[in-house]
């Protein structure tokens, strides 16, 4: 019911999808690198086993807050550039509003609560880590006092 993998490898939309099953309702996120304000590429640092650890925990919050028949988090590691995926979620559920709710929570969850260390490179050469937005605090703390 519950896989997460964390890599460096691309992985195929598609097929993530169809191995969350034939449920009532499947929600999908797919991130990608975004090449806004001159990014050329973006590095995401990470600890193996302390972030698998850490997305299977947010599967198993899901699992446990939303009745889901199925939760898959594939989450790319390395240097990306614009335009490449860089995280997939999807939930199965019975009824829609448990797949989409889960499927949102678990991106806002990633931005905020997974352990990985992001470095933006820019055209001129810069490198600068990024910080934590307030925006992403905002929208996960939506999720704090729901059931």
């Amino acid at each position: 019911m519950i896989h997460v993998r964390v890599g460096e490898t691309d992985f195929d939309p598609g097929a993530e999808m169809a191995a969350l099953g034939s449920a009532g309702a499947i929600a999908t996120f797919i991130g990608q690198v975004r090449g806004d304000d001159g990014l050329v590429a973006l590095t995401l640092e990470h600890y193996p086993a302390m972030t698998q650890a850490a997305l299977r925990a947010l599967a198993e919050e899901a699992a446990a807050r939303w009745p889901l028949s199925g939760v898959r988090i594939v989450h790319r590691v390395g240097r990306l550039v614009p335009g490449e995926r860089i995280v997939f979620v999807g939930t199965a559920a019975e009824h829609r509003a448990a797949a989409l709710d889960a499927c949102a929570f678990l991106i806002d969850a990633l931005k905020t609560r997974a352990p990985f260390w992001k470095v933006e490179e820019s055209a001129g050469g810069d490198r600068s880590w990024v910080e934590a937005r307030d925006a992403d605090d905002a929208a996960a703390a939506r999720w704090t006092n729901l059931s």
